[in-house]
């Protein structure tokens, strides 16, 4: 059987390196379903900050918590009117992995309630993590991790990335496990990560070629674009026999698609993207305005008053306005036909936008 499995990959091998140039691993683009991740949360207190966590006045859910927690370690300030600023209240958040056994140890993020400033150099306190059940999954404790910062004087303030999220790493450990079994009965489920019948059908080949060679049978069915059924062989393993498929190589396919983000004029042409031939004209008009207001002074000992005179200059230049003729069967076709024009990231993206509606776009666009 061994033998067989060699032979099975030595073949998957010699039609991978094929197509190496675009095929990826099933593993990378599949998930086994019903494993996955699970979101906690929490709420805790950040402590250690160096006048920078809330005021108590503006956010008295800070100090309602500072005086939960001290009481519980057996001190008594409720009739104390607390002014710290090295408190914060902060909202605690964590994806907890499958299989995730009790002791593992998972990042967190840690991000301010209240009118913290700047949570570096802080401390998370012990803070219990639940699911959406309701139960503990994890507790958290550590020093919070800050990348951006903010500094300010009296007629300046400087602030790089966000001072009031950090990340801890290895900050939560895992107390309660979720169950997560592999299905006993034969039976699993592929689901694609980007779902496209094409893909789908891809990857039940790959398998039905692999199993074929290595058991002799077909043991992969595509049931719709995003879910690939499988029927382990008798005597595997689901979680040897998910290992072995995920590392067949398939090449996945998408449609053809345009992806505009008009705030930071970021512009995505996929690999199949194909325009008809068409003829754009792309112009320009600019319109300068130019103000050189001249002061009017007096003669000496004369009773007339200092004006000011406004002088307006308006000039306009009206480029471009010439035709280019835009085609292309491929991806390279298509970019050096928009680079003829010489057209700036805001102009293709109404362009291309013009091309989607005379209907010689071939593709989707979707607009961010």
């Amino acid at each position: 059987m061994r033998f067989f499995r060699a032979c099975a990959l030595a073949v998957m091998a010699v039609f991978a390196f094929a197509h190496a140039e675009a095929a990826v691993r099933i593993k990378d683009i599949t998930s086994v379903k019903g494993v996955r991740d699970n979101q906690l949360v929490g709420y805790g207190l950040v402590v250690g900050l160096q006048g920078t966590g809330d005021s108590l006045q503006n956010a008295p859910f800070t100090g309602q918590s500072l005086q939960a927690m001290l009481d519980r370690m057996g001190v008594n300030v409720r009739n104390v009117n607390l002014r710290t600023r090295n408190v914060a209240a902060v909202m605690v958040t964590a994806d907890l992995p499958p299989f995730a056994a009790r002791g593992t140890h998972i990042d967190v993020t840690v991000s301010s309630m209240g009118d913290a400033s700047s949570l570096m150099g802080g401390t998370l306190l012990l803070t219990t993590m639940s699911g959406a059940n309701g139960q503990v999954y994890a507790v958290a404790q550590g020093a919070v991790s800050v990348t951006g910062f903010a500094t300010q004087g009296q007629a300046e303030t400087l602030t790089q990335g966000v001072p009031t999220a950090g990340h801890i790493s290895n900050g939560a450990t895992v107390e309660r496990e979720i169950a997560s079994r592999m299905p006993s009965d034969g039976a699993l489920n592929l689901e694609l990560n980007n779902p496209d019948f094409a893909t789908a059908v891809r990857i039940a080949d790959a398998i039905n070629r692999y199993s074929w060679a290595g058991y002799h049978r077909r043991t992969a069915l595509e049931q719709s674009p995003n879910s690939v059924a499988l029927h382990r062989p008798p005597g595997v393993g689901a979680t040897h026999f998910i290992a072995e498929i995920g590392e067949l190589m398939v090449e996945p396919d998408a449609p053809a698609r345009v992806v505009i983000d008009s705030r930071t004029g970021t512009v995505v042409i996929g690999l199949d993207v194909q325009i008809s031939p068409v003829a754009v004209t792309q112009g320009t008009l600019t319109v300068r305005v130019t103000e050189t207001p001249q002061v009017s002074q007096p003669a000496p000992f004369s009773h007339g008053r200092t004006v000011v005179t406004p002088q307006t200059q308006i000039q306009a230049d009206e480029g471009g306005g010439w035709v280019a003729v835009i085609g292309g069967r491929s991806l390279r076709g298509l970019v050096h036909g928009l680079n003829r024009i010489g057209a700036k990231p805001p102009t293709i993206i109404a362009i291309l936008q013009a091309i989607k509606a005379a209907g010689a776009l071939q593709a989707d666009i979707v607009v961010q």
